[in-house]
């Protein structure tokens, strides 16, 4: 890095900015650099885990959404490690979650503008430059450096999300499934865990105990404050909403109405995939058989409101099963929270609030090209890939629209049509003014 000026600077590589490094090296002469705080590339390395798949099908790679013929696809991943023919035979249009982050670590070994264990500490934009002043600092050495840009893309994930007061205690005991993998043998050498959550991670780990409890011999305890264990709905023509034209849709719909219509949408995306659910089943039911004591508790319904430390290695969780309005209290060793992610907002963001425009307390206003809305007119655009959901729908974290937003940034950085943007992608409407709506 020689030079201290980009056309474009990206800060955080997960796969969203992986994507978009890939196309840009590939479709354009933007001068690009991106920057990620972790010493390496890793993909929700705690949740790792043998048995759990993506939940997109393997098109919705990097790249192939945009330039199916792009070399950082999945497929070309798969023939640059002899692998063709075994997923050939697979016959599976999803791929295991291993698989996936190290498909995305061979994309980051191949493209040299990602720098990782450098962290952006500053922001500051120059008017009568017309360019943003980036301070970006070693995390190791401490040493920093000064950069200039036209445009940045901020692409820095999420954060585990713990409901208060419970945030404050998360010890090797008490932890987010973000860390599950990191903690599996000592929570398998307990003599009680339990789990909280109702989503697709809270039953990928409650089956993984499952999977060795009898031989660890471990009570096992699944709690969720949700109605039921639900499925995620895998219907087709429901799955469009994951589509270009549901989210040109959903962004056109006032605050209001886009708030509103998030709820609805839960079904589709906070739900477990059929199969794991199955398993768990088919695994309870099998153990069942001589009607032994499975040392399993499943419970809906009940919130856990509360942790507290008996003693080393003893902890009661503060419950309700909230229809009955019945507090309780559950005895455990080990507990893992499977309560999903919120926005990481960095602090140099938030350092300029006030420059651009919000839509409430904690969601800024963002373009249908996903610049942030300035109060000045500016050229110099800051794109975001994070806290989008409010306003971009819930495919804000979809790994197969990530592509077209990535498409959509590189046409505005570079005013030019590099990608074709196709609407009229599915098979409904979702808009009375569309084109064919009939009167």
């Amino acid at each position: 890095m020689k030079d201290s000026h980009y056309d474009v600077i990206g800060v955080g590589i997960g796969p969203f900015n992986l994507g978009l490094a890939a196309l840009l090296e590939e479709n354009t002469e933007i001068k690009a650099v991106f920057f990620d705080k972790t010493e390496v590339f890793q993909w929700h390395p705690g949740m790792l885990l043998e048995q759990s798949d993506l939940q997109v099908p393997f098109l919705a790679d990097l790249v192939t959404l945009a330039d199916p013929t792009s070399k950082y696809s999945f497929l070309n991943y798969l023939h640059v490690h002899n692998r063709m023919y075994q997923f050939y035979f697979f016959k599976r249009f999803d791929v295991p979650r291993v698989e996936y982050n190290d498909y995305c670590q061979w994309v980051v070994s191949e493209l040299s503008t990602l720098h990782f264990g450098k962290m952006v500490t500053s922001v500051e934009y120059d008017r009568d430059h017309k360019l943003y002043n980036i301070e970006v600092q070693d995390v190791q050495t401490g040493e920093a450096t000064s950069y200039t840009t036209a445009h940045i893309v901020m692409g820095t994930g999420s954060t585990p999300l713990i409901p208060s007061p419970i945030d404050e205690k998360l010890n090797e005991d008490v932890i987010h499934t973000s860390r599950y993998k990191h903690y599996e043998k000592e929570f398998k050498e307990s003599r009680s865990v339990t789990v909280v959550g109702s989503g697709q991670s809270a039953a990928e780990v409650f089956y993984d105990l499952l999977l060795t409890q009898r031989e660890n011999n471990y009570q096992l305890t699944w709690f969720t404050r949700s109605p039921g264990f639900f499925q995620l709905e895998a219907g087709k023509l429901g799955q469009e909403v994951f589509s270009p034209d549901y989210v040109q849709y959903f962004h056109e719909l006032s605050y209001e109405k886009r708030k509103d219509a998030l709820p609805m949408l839960g079904g589709l995306r906070n739900g477990v995939e059929a199969e794991t659910l199955h398993a768990i089943y088919d695994l309870l039911y099998h153990r069942s058989i001589r009607r032994e004591d499975p040392a399993v508790m499943i419970q809906a319904m009940t919130s856990v409101n509360d942790v507290i430390k008996k003693e080393p290695m003893r902890y009661e969780l503060m419950c309700e099963q909230w229809q009955q309005e019945e507090k309780f209290t559950h005895e455990t060793e080990k507990v893992v929270f499977a309560t999903g992610y919120k926005p990481h907002l960095p602090d140099w963001l938030l350092d300029m609030k006030d420059e651009f425009k919000w839509e409430s307390e904690k969601e800024y206003a963002v373009t249908n090209d996903y610049r942030l809305k300035f109060n000045d007119e500016r050229e110099n655009h800051l794109f975001v890939l994070t806290n989008l959901e409010h306003s971009h729908g819930a495919s804000a974290t979809n790994l197969a629209l990530s592509v077209r937003r990535n498409q959509t940034i590189i046409n505005t950085i570079t005013r030019n049509e590099i990608f074709s943007l196709n609407n009229d992608t599915v098979f409904q409407q979702f808009d009375r003014k569309s084109e064919g709506a009939q009167p």
